[in-house]
């Protein structure tokens, strides 16, 4: 199963994008062998429209015009259901296992991904109550799915 991070801006050179691969590449080589692979990132601009919520609708299109149709959607959200990272883990080999052809991740840009603006999510997943840096959040999902690899392989990586 293929998975996609598809998130709103970029990421600026330094410690943040060096980070971020360096997780991702873990990702990458730690799903291989359970078939979560490959980990491949999109990237929409911050849209500059007036108000919050034309941003948002103009993000999500942005986003949507990219993602495969067959891919399934988690949206990353504040307001979204807490998971620990063996729950993360059960929920991505759930997909895997019924036979779904990717998943994508969506991270909103600086005012979020509009609710209404953004149809079909499967789920909506929060990194925690706390409002985090973009680049951050991204951080933070690739080490989670490089966790949940590690975590299904039996790998002493986790030792929640």
């Amino acid at each position: 199963m293929r998975l996609l991070i598809a998130a709103v801006g970029r990421l600026k050179q330094g410690p943040e994008r060096e980070f971020f691969a360096h997780y991702l590449a873990r990702a990458e080589t730690a799903g291989r062998k359970l078939g979560l692979s490959p980990v491949t990132v999109i990237e929409v601009p911050e849209s500059r429209g007036p108000t919050a919520t034309t941003r948002c609708k103009a993000e999500a299109a942005a986003l949507l015009a990219k993602l495969p149709h067959s891919y399934a959607r988690i949206a990353l959200d504040r307001t979204g259901e807490p998971l620990g990272s063996e729950a993360f883990a059960r929920a991505l080999a759930k997909l895997r296992d019924e036979g779904a052809e990717g998943v994508a991740f969506l991270i909103g840009g600086a005012d979020g991904l509009g609710g209404e603006a953004l149809p079909r999510p499967i789920r909506r997943v929060s990194l925690g109550p706390m409002t985090l840096p973009h680049g951050l959040a991204r951080i933070v999902l690739a080490e989670q799915l490089y966790r949940a690899a590690t975590i299904l392989v039996g790998h002493p990586y986790h030792r929640g």
